[in-house]
């Protein structure tokens, strides 16, 4: 399934020009998804459809998908009903998210509404509410997972919930979304806004880290940055993430040479099938450069996890191998390159025997 990178706004706590500011740049650096907040409603109908429908069209004619996060509240505000999705086709919304749940059979019959309104469900619960939702022969296609976001510090999903949540959706091959926070983003639907992360372990991390991990767990399809508005350096960082395998962010040691920067850069790398505990071995590398020179090194001291080495010319026919160490140890016959930058150590786990992955320099 396609990878989408989302953003999100709180029309009822912010400027519309600013909004528009917002989702024009976050435009420029590959963003497709909006999730907006309607969970509260301070003005008339006319005038609240006015401004929703102004933003949400603005973003259309610049290829975003909107979301419209909506609470049972504005229903009866508003004058409108769960059977009726005329009003948020109106308003241009390609889904809403749905706070409440019902029976089943209800959400399963709005995904058929006429307009193509998708359905978004709430997917930070490990219960059957999917699956029974599906026995009422949902349109599965406009039926979508969205996990919650969470402002309060110390009170977003631990990473091991999170995985038997999202699980459920993507055995069934639903559409998943979950949120990263941006670290200076302030605004949120609420006023406390510890940053706005669906994983605790994200809280402080950086919005490329934090995307990296979710994509690398293969259970979340699109990635929405909670709070608003993110920084343009995080966006332009998010943008650049590969959104299909992992790339690793290095600092490399002061003494690497130019043919291992080249192995390390420019080579698409694979860990090998029969893998180890002890490292992830990029094997083939070794071939392509096994004429090239490679002196000693950095090459006598205890290797730590994280820590990338390539084979000296003291390493024989392994000269050039490219390795990322998983376990502690000493091999005089490699040298050490670099390092995966701490924050990104978490992506470790993520590669599996024929994983692909790369590495940019930090």
């Amino acid at each position: 399934m396609k990878r989408v990178l989302g953003i999100s706004v709180y029309p009822d706590h912010s400027d519309i020009d600013q909004d528009k500011a917002y989702i024009e740049l976050a435009h420029k650096y590959g963003f497709g998804r909006i999730f907006m907040s309607m969970l509260e409603v301070t003005e008339g109908k006319e005038v609240v459809k006015k401004k929703f429908k102004e933003l949400i069209f603005f973003a259309k004619d610049l290829g975003y998908e909107t979301i419209l996060d909506v609470a049972p509240n504005i229903f009866e505000e508003l004058g409108i009903s769960y059977d009726d999705m005329s009003f948020f086709h109106e308003l241009g919304a390609d889904g809403i998210r749905l706070d409440l749940g019902f029976d089943g059979s209800k959400e399963a019959m709005l995904t058929y509404n006429p307009f193509g309104v998708a359905i978004e469900l709430n997917m930070s619960n490990d219960v059957a509410y999917l699956d029974n939702i599906l026995t009422y022969e949902a349109n599965t296609p406009f039926l979508y997972g969205c996990h919650n976001f969470y402002p309060q510090e110390g009170t977003a999903l631990p990473y091991d919930f999170f995985v038997k949540c999202s699980e459920r959706f993507k055995a069934h091959g639903i559409r998943t979304a979950a949120f990263v926070t941006s670290q200076v983003g302030e605004i949120g639907p609420w006023d406390i806004n510890d940053g706005l992360p669906t994983l605790e372990m994200h809280r402080h991390l950086s919005v490329e880290t934090a995307t990296k991990h979710l994509f690398a767990t293969k259970l979340i399809d699109d990635v929405i940055i909670g709070n608003a508005y993110a920084s343009e350096e995080e966006l332009k960082a998010m943008g650049e993430v590969d959104r299909y395998q992992t790339e690793f962010s290095v600092e490399f040691v002061s003494d690497i040479n130019e043919v291992e920067k080249q192995i390390v850069l420019n080579e698409q790398h694979y860990r090998r099938g029969d893998i180890t505990d002890q490292m992830v071995r990029s094997t083939f590398v070794r071939k392509k450069y096994g004429q090239s020179a490679n002196p000693p090194h950095d090459n006598e001291i205890e290797f730590q996890p994280g820590d990338i080495v390539i084979g000296n010319d003291g390493f024989g026919k392994y000269k050039n191998e490219l390795q990322v160490v998983l376990k502690a140890h000493k091999d005089a016959r490699k040298n050490k390159v670099g390092q995966i930058i701490a924050d990104e150590q978490i992506l470790l786990p993520f590669i599996h025997p024929w994983s692909k992955f790369k590495f940019t320099e930090k």
